[in-house]
């Protein structure tokens, strides 16, 4: 798979500086700077140290799948703003042959909150996904999905779950699944809209339409 995440830092240096420390504990395979330049860090046949405790799809150490891009924004903490277009143009580049070299399907790219509900924000909701699904290089959010299966929580929850998400923390995921697929309104609160895209992603899932 292969995961986003942005950096949480104040500057992108503190950020290179800290996923280049022995003592930190913490690596990726590649950073994306705000001007566009890709600096690779770790080789991608090797295990880099960005996801944490985190789970997908019955994956449970998400490190041992996947491939970890940092994005240089200073997240939530330290004035997240929006990711410049030079940037997000090298972003898609790198991503794009990334795909192509480990055949990683649409609906293993995730954000690092996909993975991490409980822990992370990140890269957020104004990340530019539908740039990355109108390329076939992540999965589109349903337009308009008018189906509203009109699940309990529970059964909202379960199917989450089939879809990928770690449900331990119900409001997390919740919160998680509002930020990926409609971050216009993140509340936490099941209502008729998450239900009817959940169901959707599923139907397109079904269909082969979300590989």
């Amino acid at each position: 798979m292969l995961v986003m995440h942005y950096t949480g830092m104040k500057t992108g240096a503190e950020a290179i500086e800290r996923l280049t420390s022995e003592e930190s504990g913490v690596s990726s395979h590649y950073v994306v700077n705000e001007d566009g330049v890709v600096l690779r860090l770790v080789d991608e046949g090797k295990r880099a140290w960005h996801a944490g405790a985190s789970y997908w799809r019955g994956i449970t150490d998400v490190n041992s799948a996947s491939i970890g891009i940092e994005i240089v924004n200073p997240g939530h903490e330290f004035g997240y703003r929006p990711f410049p277009d030079d940037q997000i143009a090298a972003l898609i580049r790198l991503s794009s042959e990334i795909l192509k070299r480990h055949d990683i399907p649409r609906a293993n790219v995730v954000g690092h909150s996909d993975v991490a509900p409980a822990r992370k924000q990140d890269p957020g909701e104004l990340f530019p996904w539908d740039k990355l699904a109108r390329l076939q290089l992540a999965l589109a959010r349903p337009r308009n999905p008018t189906t509203d299966p009109e699940w309990s929580d529970g059964a909202f929850l379960l199917a989450l779950e089939r879809f990928g998400y770690d449900i331990e923390d119900k409001l997390a995921a919740t919160v998680a699944f509002q930020r990926r697929w409609r971050p216009t309104l993140i509340d936490g609160t099941i209502d008729g809209e998450c239900r009817a895209i959940l169901l959707q992603l599923l139907l397109d899932r079904e269909a082969g339409d979300a590989r």
